[in-house]
């Protein structure tokens, strides 16, 4: 369906350019089909606004590309900030595939197209038509199930967590237990961080919330029993199950509380503040896509490249996901191998020259392929990718010396994909190793904030829910650093598997206070007081906090962790387990 959509937005402007006398109007208006890549997974209302910045950014871009065109220094300056700007704002606001790069793409493409007479603004507002078009396509379902998106995202979660309570016991359990972890997370991202801070009670989305709670509560269960080495019980199965079958079934309405309103994500603001932080991983990749946008710019002009923009995409293309060296290397051959290969392929379609429907339908088909291959096999998508780029680029006007034009993309590709491999040499990202001590320690530290909240049973004020969520998103951020680890090279997997027992018991000291605050929530206040008052004592969440305080100082001290002193029974496990694994990990090597 979703790559029916975006080949029937790309496709239909051309067609209506075509049927109204002007097809290079109608490439230009594609350009904005490409907005349709972009939100399948958000709440209409959230995908409304967020493909409305999208369209206009595409405008924005195309129409600032032509603008500049003239000038190689200031396309240089422009070029260089698109493809910052694309980067910064796509990886800070989790904007997701195909990201910052298609921006880079879209302005390389619309100035690359024939017809110098048409004006910036004009070229802009074709581009904003079609991204209007490609907006309307994707809210359409917002009329026949405009709660579609909230449930599909409870859905996972249901069927994320029955998988964590049958995985219980076995070898699979980590691993599910993250995917489970990070369903949830995602389920709350759209139906909080996504959505109007209160829902209408006996709404929906009130409904889908309680569900996606009640999920939250199973999940701690299952935590509960599987950290005490007991299989959860076949009730608590069934029950997850029970809820999963809920989530399409309208009628089914669980009780909700009137204050219980889930964990959420930082703001916009707060995402872009930590991204633009000084050594954060997302300004390096900021950094090396400026860095090799400008080196590319200036070797265009001194080889006089055509386009250079061509080859700033590519750049894009390699550096703004901020992969590891061997993906790099291996997403470079693809992206190399894939383009001369389409190359063929955008010959072929160069000299039949379609024309009206034949040239929509062509392009259609080519973006078709692309969306079904993408994610499977990229180098071959590649091949389809430059097919469509460079029909569209044609501005449906036969091409004058076909093959000086095919061979200088093809020499625009390589001039890019061999400048970001050598920018990612001098500017490389940070060693996932050296991330994981500190997410570890940002993990414990997390552990340590929520300890004053659980200790007292007020686990649902703004305070607490805040100091939960920066204690999950650690622990995801922990995981993705180990992940990391396992991407690079052979020393860096070697010593991340060394660290994974640390890992999986600092993940498991994260997820039993988590898991602790949602059974507190359960209980309600009163009973959630006297729970935690039996839970930590007269001063043991204190304790709890002092120890693993203790525990992360020890990390970055480099000295050998102290031995854990009397804590609660409620975490007595995990926190005594975290000791032994640094003790005998060794992390201060690293």
């Amino acid at each position: 369906m979703f790559a029916l959509r975006a080949a029937i937005c790309i496709g239909a402007p051309i067609l209506v350019g075509s049927t109204l006398g002007n097809t290079s109007a109608g490439l230009m208006a594609s350009i904005g089909g490409f907005t349709s890549l972009y939100g399948s997974g958000r709440p209409y209302l959230s995908r409304a606004r967020h493909l409305g910045v999208i369209a206009l950014a595409f405008a924005l871009v195309v129409g600032l590309g032509l603008h500049v065109a003239a000038s190689p220094a200031a396309a240089v300056v422009v070029v260089a900030s698109i493809a910052m700007g694309a980067t910064l704002l796509s990886n800070a606001l989790q904007v997701g595939p195909p990201g910052a790069y298609m921006f880079t793409l879209a302005c390389a493409t619309g100035t690359a197209m024939p017809g110098a007479h048409v004006a910036p603004l004009t070229a802009a507002i074709l581009v904003l038509a079609g991204g209007t078009f490609a907006w309307l396509m994707q809210m359409g379902g917002a009329w026949f199930d405009p709660r579609g998106p909230e449930r599909r995202a409870v859905m996972n979660a249901g069927n994320a967590v029955t998988a964590f309570i049958e995985a219980a016991g076995t070898p699979q359990e980590g691993t599910a237990r993250r995917r489970a972890a990070f369903a949830l997370h995602q389920a709350w991202s759209v139906l909080v961080a996504q959505q109007p801070a209160r829902a209408r009670a006996g709404g929906e989305l009130s409904r889908l919330r309680t569900l996606n709670r009640e999920l939250h509560l199973l999940f701690a269960e299952a935590m509960e029993a599987a950290s005490r080495e007991h299989a959860p019980s076949a009730e608590l199965l069934a029950k997850a199950r029970a809820l999963a079958a809920d989530v399409n079934d309208a009628k089914a309405r669980p009780e909700s509380e009137a204050d219980s309103v889930p964990l959420g994500h930082p703001g916009a603001l707060d995402a872009l503040a930590e991204s633009l932080r000084p050594g954060s991983s997302s300004w390096r990749v900021v950094v090396r896509v400026g860095c090799a946008a400008i080196v590319v710019s200036v070797l265009g002009a001194l080889l006089h490249l055509e386009r250079a923009y061509w080859a700033v995409a590519a750049t894009v293309l390699m550096l703004h996901q901020g992969f590891d060296w061997l993906r790099m290397v291996q997403r470079s051959l693809e992206r190399l191998l894939g383009t001369w290969a389409g190359l063929l392929l955008a010959g072929a379609i160069l000299a039949v020259h379609p024309q009206g429907l034949w040239l929509a339908l062509t392009v259609m088909a080519l973006q078709f392929t692309i969306e079904m291959l993408v994610l499977r096999n990229y180098a071959l998508a590649a091949v389809f990718i430059t097919g469509a780029a460079l029909t569209i680029a044609s501005g449906g006007h036969p091409v004058e010396a076909p093959g000086h034009y095919l061979l200088a993309r093809g020499v625009d590709t390589l001039v890019g994909c061999v400048v970001a491999l050598i920018v990612f040499w001098f500017i490389p990202p940070r060693r996932a190793l050296r991330r994981i001590p500190e997410q570890i320690i940002g993990t414990l530290r997390g552990v340590s904030a929520v300890m004053p909240h659980a200790s007292t049973g007020n686990v649902t004020t703004t305070a607490a829910r805040a100091a939960r969520r920066d204690l999950q998103r650690a622990s995801l951020a922990l995981t993705n650093a180990y992940e990391e680890s396992l991407a690079g090279s052979r020393s860096e997997r070697r010593n991340g598997e060394r660290l994974w027992p640390t890992i999986a018991a600092v993940e498991r000291l994260a997820y039993r206070t988590l898991s602790t605050c949602w059974t507190l929530e359960r209980l309600g206040r009163d009973a959630a007081r006297e729970a935690a008052a039996s839970m930590f004592g007269q001063d043991g969440a204190a304790r709890v906090s002092q120890e693993v305080d203790a525990l992360a100082d020890s990390i970055i001290t480099g000295k050998a962790p102290p031995a854990v002193g009397p804590v609660p029974q409620v975490l007595e496990t995990e926190v005594r387990m975290v000791q032994e694994c640094l003790a005998s990990s060794d992390i201060r090597r690293i």
